[in-house]
């Protein structure tokens, strides 16, 4: 039975390719899967500070919304508040330039109300003088009786 002697020489052949495999295969194995394992760990190293990082940058991009909008906010009352003042001041200088306008047309109306009376004065003396003439049946002169229709007019 040559069991043995099989059995023996495939445990000799066993340990010399285990021997090889230790000595050449193994640690070039062992080489790349330290290398790849510290590849892994930097990249989740580098993986958490990356998230690190977007945490801090999101939290400073919200500050910076948050402070654009109150920016944006004040500058909108500040322009709500110079439109109030700017529609406040355009009032008041149209109710000046109203008050003003007035004032003129009452002056305007007071110089015609003046103008017409004095038309109306001259107006009722001519008839005044028509009248008396043709009462009297004389002839009145409005040249010679001039003072007296003034004073008529003036009573007028």
């Amino acid at each position: 039975m040559n069991l043995n002697l099989t059995l023996l020489g495939q445990l000799i052949s066993f340990a010399i390719f285990v021997w090889f495999c230790m000595k050449f295969v193994w640690p070039p194995v062992m080489a790349a899967l330290n290398e790849r394992q510290e590849r892994i760990a930097q990249g989740l190293a580098d993986a958490d500070k990356a998230a690190k990082e977007l945490d801090v940058a999101q939290a400073r991009i919200e500050e910076q919304v948050r402070e654009a909008k109150e920016d944006a906010s004040r500058i909108l009352e500040q322009a709500r508040k110079q439109a109030a003042q700017t529609v406040e001041d355009a009032q008041g200088k149209a109710r000046a330039e109203g008050e003003k306008l007035i004032e003129q047309a009452k002056a305007d109306i007071e110089q015609e109300v003046n103008a017409a009376r004095e038309a109306l004065r001259a107006q009722v003396s001519t008839l005044a003088v028509a009248g008396a003439a043709k009462i009297l049946g004389t002839a009145v002169d409005a040249k010679a009786h001039g003072d007296l229709i003034d004073q008529l007019a003036k009573e007028l």
